[in-house]
């Protein structure tokens, strides 16, 4: 597979670009400052080439004079992105269009695009229309051939990470036969000089008698001449007109259809010989040969590299695979709002600045979280400019875990965490459907967990800025009940998504444990005082839940056994930290709070405590910064699910640096959230760096499905790679050194779908 990736180092990315692009046979303009995107191709074992180009590009070009390439004609899915070519014709998302290799277009952009290019190879797919050229660019007609073959090219764009070159075989032959049929049937008419309206007619009629008598293996040109009346001279012509013969039309045409013999399921105990006669070769060495010619492997080798293995996925956490093709199941935000399931409360402009230089301060109450979920269509709570501080309020997720100690008695909490039968404050937990259409867990259906405090604008912030979050202060949050006034409490849920679910020593056995602690005022250390064993809980609107599946389920505390006297002698050290903190995604639509990106989101990394700064990439207007999913304390891994959860309340500086003038030369090319903390720099690598678009459009199921620590650590590796080169200006070489002597890598968490791995530099190692 070839690539090219924003995140290879800025002094390579434009000669990449262009030689990734060459291999396509197209062209760009040179690449602007803060650009985003990749490309990767593969190459299947019978020369076909699929490619994703994705990013803000502005144009692709394409000149007739590439030798080979020209043999072929380029099918491109418009997957996202509109504009058009330069003879004038539009495209839009959801357009097919055919572009032939032999002509010279451009293509122009007016937003960013996703594309998926499949080749073709023009010969055979001229003959097949009877044409010898495409005289302009076609956008495919809209045709049930159409469709079908737009479906195929979609979900090779969904599986591209997946694919390697065995899997284009079938596809390829499919999209061809598709776009012929679409072209066929179509109403649009193309005109070509070289040939005339009768030639053209007679053409059609000789080759679709070709079609029908395939199988016949004495079909001659003779007999099709005698059948149409026509001299064999003058067919003879035809042929040579749209640049073949009838022995080499008839051979490609029967070889087609062998093809797709080998790879149909239901005839593979059939044997290769029997597919050759079936389709007009008397002699199998003849055929072998012409197949290996035609398609550069054996028939035997074809047909194995056809099969595609299945395997059974079960889903772990996030939205089932496929739920974001319905409209349905991705709920409107704004409509959401209007139905009241978001009330909107504090909104201070920021010109109400508060008294005495005080900071701002957002408290956390139904009108100020949002749970479960990611948008750049949240309305804002607060507007505040570069170099403000804001004092913010979180709550955790888990306080329902013991309600005395952590909601009684707290106005705030209790605003978001009320849910009766007749009542619920705070609908929506999670990016999922609203009317728990799915599962019937709840609107949201879980799809998310962590109760966010926000968002913030940051006035002036810009896609390809960078904010910088300075945490200055953290405390727990104190329990309201006078019971407990003066301490604070935290849970850790031993889960059914932790790392350990799958690996108890007695397997007969998986469970759940809610364990909760205490810590004094000013103590800088937990201790645990309680656990017990989830057992179904029925929720307030009689949904029984047998994990812990859904966030802020109440618990019946008549139901469950306490254990009392655990982890003597043993006190947690306190590390609180806020586990997510996140810009808003660039991606339209609601996003699941759990995986981590490069939007930061849910780190889940202890060092991101008081004192430290996170860098974030803005992806939209403002930033829109959320917070919550405090944390006491956390080991890295966190593997059993959860860390120490607790209510948090921090007290943070914003900055901004604008992408073109940059205060902070270490920030340049920053493509992922960044921690700077105790000297050290922290780079945060996951499984798919950027799975919104990685992933494609079920990228909040599939990431859940094939995280791998093995792919965070070379996320984590490439991110170093590429700080080091683009802040030192030290060469690919030195940097790899440098990593291995003096860069540690550790594992961040396993918890949150998308795994990391973190890499921690010194900065006291650079003298200069």
């Amino acid at each position: 597979m070839q690539t090219f990736t924003e995140l290879l180092p800025l002094d390579q990315q434009e000669i990449r670009w262009h030689e990734t692009l060459a291999v396509l046979g197209l062209e760009s303009g040179p690449i602007s400052p803060g650009f985003g995107g990749d490309i990767k191709i593969v190459n299947s074992p019978c020369g076909a080439i699929l490619a994703r180009i994705r990013g803000n590009v502005p144009t692709l070009r394409r000149t007739p004079t590439r030798g080979n390439s020209a043999s072929s004609v380029l099918s491109v899915l418009h997957s996202d992105g509109i504009g058009t070519f330069s003879d004038g014709v539009a495209f839009a998302a959801g357009d097919i269009s055919l572009c032939d290799q032999a002509s010279g277009w451009t293509m122009s952009f007016q937003q960013e695009c996703c594309l998926l290019l499949l080749e073709i190879p023009r010969a055979r797919l001229l003959a097949r229309l009877g044409r010898t050229r495409l005289q302009r660019i076609m956008i495919m007609p809209q045709t049930v051939s159409a469709h079908s073959a737009r479906l195929i090219m979609r979900t090779l764009l969904d599986e591209f990470d997946k694919l390697d070159g065995a899997d284009l075989i079938t596809p390829k032959i499919a999209v061809m036969e598709l776009i012929v049929g679409a072209l066929q049937s179509g109403a649009e008419k193309y005109n070509d000089d070289s040939i005339t309206q009768v030639q053209s007619a007679h053409f059609k009629r000789v080759t679709a008698m070709i079609e029908a008598r395939l199988t016949q293996s004495d079909l001659s040109l003779s007999l099709i001449a005698r059948q149409e009346a026509l001299s064999e001279r003058y067919l003879q012509k035809l042929f040579a007109l749209h640049d073949t013969t009838f022995s080499h039309y008839l051979r490609t045409r029967r070889l087609d259809r062998a093809r797709l013999d080998l790879l149909a399921e239901n005839l593979q105990a059939k044997p290769v010989g029997q597919i050759a006669f079936t389709w007009g070769f008397r002699d199998q060495g003849h055929f072998s040969r012409s197949f290996r010619k035609e398609f550069g492997m054996s028939p035997r080798a074809y047909r194995i590299a056809g099969r595609r293995a299945t395997t059974a996925v079960t889903l772990v956490r996030g939205r089932p695979v496929g739920a974001a093709e319905a409209s349905t199941i991705i709920d409107n935000l704004a409509a959401d709002e209007a139905a009241g399931t978001r009330p909107t409360g504090l909104k201070p402009l920021k010109s109400e600045l508060p008294a005495n230089d005080e900071p701002f301060h957002v408290a956390a109450n139904r009108d100020t979280v949002h749970w479960g979920y990611l948008s750049n269509r949240i309305p804002p709570v607060l507007h505040v400019s570069p170099g403000d501080r804001v004092r913010i309020e979180t709550l955790t997720q888990h306080a329902s875990d013991d309600h005395e100690r952590m909601i009684k008695d707290d106005p705030g909490a209790e605003s978001v965490f009320l849910w009766t039968r007749e009542q619920k404050n705070v609908n929506r937990r999670g990016a999922g459907p609203l009317d728990a259409s799915i599962f019937g867990r709840g609107a949201g259906e879980g799809f998310g967990v962590h109760i966010l405090t926000g968002p913030i604008h940051i006035d002036g912030a810009e896609p390809g800025d960078i904010l910088e979050v300075q945490i200055l202060d953290i405390e727990p949050r104190p329990s309201a009940n006078r019971k407990f006034r003066g301490s604070s409490f935290a849970s850790n849920a031993s889960t059914w998504w932790g790392y350990q679910y799958s690996d108890f020593i007695d397997p007969s056995d998986p469970r759940e444990i809610v364990t909760i602690f205490e810590i004094e005022p000013d103590a800088q250390w937990a201790q645990a005082i309680y656990s017990y064993r989830w057992v179904a809980q029925t929720d307030p609107f009689g949904v029984r839940h047998e994990i812990i599946d859904y966030p802020g389920v109440p618990v019946d505390r008549s139901i469950i056994k306490k254990r009392t006297g655990i982890l003597q002698d043993i006190r947690i050290p306190i590390r609180a930290h806020f586990g997510c903190m996140a810009v808003a995604p660039g991606e339209e639509g609601m996003v699941d709070s759990v995986p981590p990106g490069k939007f930061g989101g849910n780190l889940d990394n202890w060092r991101a405590g008081k004192g430290s700064t996170l860098y974030l990439p803005v992806s939209t207007r403002g930033a829109l910064f959320s917070i919550g999913d405090g944390h006491l304390a956390q080991g890295d891994g966190e593997v059993s699910g959860t860390a120490l959860e607790c209510s948090l309340t921090g007290l943070f500086r914003f900055d901004l640096h604008k992408r073109d003038a940059l205060k902070k030369p270490f920030l340049r090319g920053l493509a992922g959230p960044l921690i700077e903390a105790g000297g050290e720099f922290v780079l945060h690598g996951f499984s798919y760096p950027d799975y919104l678009q990685d992933l494609g459009r079920d990228a909040q199921a599939e990431v859940y499905q094939k995280s791998s620590l093995n792919r965070a650590l070379r996320s984590a590796f490439r991110a170093t790679r590429k700080f080091l080169m683009d802040w030192r200006g030290l060469t690919e070489d030195e940097v790899t050194t440098l990593m291995s002597v003096a860069v540690d890598f550790g594992i961040t968490q396993v918890a949150d779908g998308n795994w990391g791995v973190h890499a921690i530099i010194r900065r006291d190692m650079f003298t200069s």
